[in-house]
């Protein structure tokens, strides 16, 4: 107890440190540079590679005036993450929260996240990723990048929290080689992958490659069962010295047994507050929630003579969900588990999104310096229907919960019959334009914008959806000023909109909600690039948040709606802090810590559910001499208490942390074996709560075991 007494202890220890880490790597780089060899690649924590996730410069960490974070192939293999949703939780400044054992919600500042991007080409995801996007499989992506803030420049309509862009593994090698990984875990767990390349020609202009993964297990749950397949293909051809093509598609699919929709009941019918065993479900042994992602796609490169680059990027994505639910609602009886009304639920969906994505960049000469400037198009349509199945009958109660097994509740008699509930349509268009002008070699200037239309039409279960929103004009602003050649101090002020589905009292919708992030920072680069510190203060503020005031009358036979006004001055401000990289060759640590405060105008909180503070640190350790291939690491993440409800039925998460260890061994020079432990310290925590009066429980103590055979 009072070893896991230390830990708790240890997050306040560590945010007060990492500040001072910053600083001391600061202090201590000329001499390090004296004592060391110069470092002539980036450590494997971090990337040197320019991104077009921010501003579509490509422009490196160092020159983007935003918070961004990579996680990048070896921190993915050394923290053994498998999904989307694990890596999102171990990023800097950003929370994921698991609905059930199918959607995720990821949030930043205060903010919902709800877009994503794929090689920089926005799409969308269904409500909380109920087709499996936030559980999609990592072993396809070389990196994932987070922009945090504001970010409607690239990406269009959404809110003012970050954009998640996963950038495809390609076809880079014209020799032979990848790995095979499988290994073991907890609750039956097994898993398998590949990752090969090649070239197909013998001057390597046309080179391919191609990861297939399986994995199969049970669950803390008593339940629910996963079964995951993964296949990706890609083809990277250089055409002529300055035109290079690639295409190839991904596809994986989810086929669960005893999913679960929702979580547990969070109150006893007296207003208490329950407290299940963590092994507990909600779901049935007949329930599933199928699903598929299926993404093809085709870039085409040219470089110009008068070193101009265009692009062209096409992305077809079929996501599809197929489900067979048991949803629980109401409040049971303390003493007899008794009270829970079921509502079973089966449907069939599928989504489909089609994006074009046009962009031309480039450097220009003007008073005398060279300057850059991007410009660029999107178009994209979204298709979404859902069919459900009425239920013909059905037992009407799942009796005492204290004995719920998953069996005592029999799967109900559906209809082979189905009725449409959700027929969308959602286009959004895109032209936007950035440039960085160099005011001075130390100060630059970028400025640009983005004239974006999002319209959808259709049917929600019911509800008639014709909105959105023509010709928003959506502006960029960022000032960098280089203190000297390692340190870049920048102020940055970016937009986004999101259309509302909502009226004020003259008939008319409510303007976009917009967001709007304000940031001063600071980037530092040490050991020639090895390791980057950042530091940043933001205030991001929403404005148009539709607040309901009352209820339009029936009109024609259009029923009851809800009437809103526009509310103004929400805001969030905080402060983050991040250091990444290799401070020595065989040091690599990941470190960084967040905190904010949201508010409405009235001085209210809201998204208290969202945690304020947030830290997250791990760091390895690669031996050398007698104890030469062997790789020990380990980490913490830490979230403050977080809340949801309102008195007396308040759900709090009080803070806590999340120890995890690895080791990895070389046998041989092809040959390693790993170890990883999560949650080394089993501490019992909510994976979500609030969501509709009920909670989920975080993963306990859990391990994997696993070789990989490289070549």
């Amino acid at each position: 107890m009072a070893l896991r007494q230390k830990f708790r202890k240890l997050p306040v220890v560590v945010a007060v440190q990492l500040a001072c880490m910053v600083a001391a790597v600061q202090a201590a780089d000329d001499q390090a540079e004296k004592e060391i060899e110069k470092i002539t690649v980036v450590g494997n924590y971090t990337v040197n590679e320019n991104i077009d996730t921010a501003t579509g410069l490509g422009l490196s960490l160092f020159e983007t005036p935003q918070s961004v974070s990579v996680i990048t192939s070896q921190r993915i293999i050394d923290q053994g993450f498998s999904g989307i949703h694990e890596v999102i939780s171990q990023t800097v400044g950003v929370s994921a929260k698991q609905l059930d054992t199918t959607r995720n919600t990821f949030s930043a500042r205060g903010f919902d996240i709800d877009k994503y991007q794929i090689d920089g080409v926005p799409l969308a995801w269904s409500l909380a990723g109920d087709s499996g996007e936030t559980i999609a499989d990592v072993s396809i992506y070389e990196r994932i990048e987070v922009v945090r803030g504001a970010t409607g420049l690239l990406t269009g309509a959404g809110d003012p929290s970050a954009s998640i862009n996963l950038v495809r593994k390609h076809a880079d090698s014209a020799e032979l080689t990848g790995y095979v990984n499988a290994g073991i875990g907890r609750w039956n767990n097994r898993f398998i992958t590949t990752d090969l390349s090649t070239g197909l020609d013998s001057q390597g202009d046309v080179r391919v490659r191609f990861v297939a993964k399986k994995e199969l297990g049970d669950s803390f749950m008593d339940i629910p069962e996963d079964d995951k397949t993964v296949l990706y293909g890609i083809v990277d051809a250089d055409l002529t010295d300055q035109t290079s093509v690639s295409f190839g598609s991904s596809y994986q699919d989810n086929d669960p047994k005893g999913s679960t929709w929702g979580g547990l009941a969070a109150w006893f019918s007296d207003g208490s507050q329950t407290n299940w065993d963590r092994n507990i479900t909600s779901a049935a042994d007949w329930t599933y929630w199928a699903s598929t992602n299926a993404n093809t796609f085709a870039n085409l490169v040219h470089n110009f003579a008068n070193g101009w680059q265009g692009k062209v990027s096409y992305n077809h994505t079929k996501n599809t969900a197929d489900t067979q639910l048991l949803y629980m609602v109401g409040s049971p009886d303390k003493e007899t588990g008794l009270g829970l009304s079921p509502w079973p639920y089966k449907s069939s969906g599928t989504s489909q999104q089609n994006s074009l994505d046009l962009q031309l960049k480039g450097d220009y000469q003007l008073l005398g310096r060279s300057h850059e400037f991007v410009v660029g198009m999107l178009k994209s349509d979204q298709e979404a229907e859902t069919v459900t199945f009425g239920v013909l009958s059905a037992e009407t109660s799942v009796g005492n919960f204290y004995q719920w097994n998953g069996k005592s509740y029999p799967e109900p008699l559906w209809s082979t019959t189905s009725s449409v509930a959700v027929d969308l349509e959602t286009e959004q268009d895109g032209y936007y334009a950035a440039t960085r002008f160099s005011l001075t070699d130390d100060l630059k200037l970028i400025a640009g914008g983005r004239l974006s239309k999002w319209e959808r039409t259709g049917v929600n279960y019911g509800v008639p959806e014709n909105f959105g929103d023509d010709s928003v004009f959506v502006p960029y602003a960022g000032l960098m000023y280089q203190l000297t050649a390692n340190h870049n101090a920048y102020i940055s002020q970016t937009e986004i909109f999101k259309p509302q589905n909502a009226r004020v009292a003259s008939g008319a919708f409510i303007d976009p909600l917009e967001g709007t992030n304000t940031e001063l920072g600071l980037k530092s680069s040490f050991l020639n690039g090895a390791v980057q510190t950042a530091v940043a203060v933001f205030k991001v503020d929403q404005d148009n948040l539709a607040q309901p005031i009352g209820t339009f009358p029936p009109v024609g036979g259009r029923p009851a709606e809800t009437m809103y006004s526009a509310a103004q001055g929400v805001e969030s401000k905080g402060f983050e802090v991040e250091l990444i990289g290799r401070l020595t060759d065989s040091w690599n640590i990941s470190a960084g810590y967040s905190q904010f405060k949201a508010e409405d105008a009235a001085g209210t909180e809201v998204n208290t559910d969202h945690p304020r503070k947030k830290l997250n640190l791990f760091t390895t350790y690669d031996f050398v001499n007698e104890l030469e291939g062997l790789v020990i690491g380990g980490g913490i993440s830490w979230e403050d208490e977080q809340y949801s409800g309102t008195a007396p039925k308040i759900l709090r998460q009080d803070s806590y942390s999340l120890v995890s260890l690895m080791a990895r061994y070389e046998v041989t020079e092809q040959l390693s074996v790993q170890f990883n432990v999560d949650n080394l310290f089993d501490e019992t925590y909510y994976s979500q709560i609030g969501f509709f009066d009920q909670y989920g429980y975080g993963t306990p103590r859990n391990f994997t075991l696993g070789a990989t055979y490289s070549f």
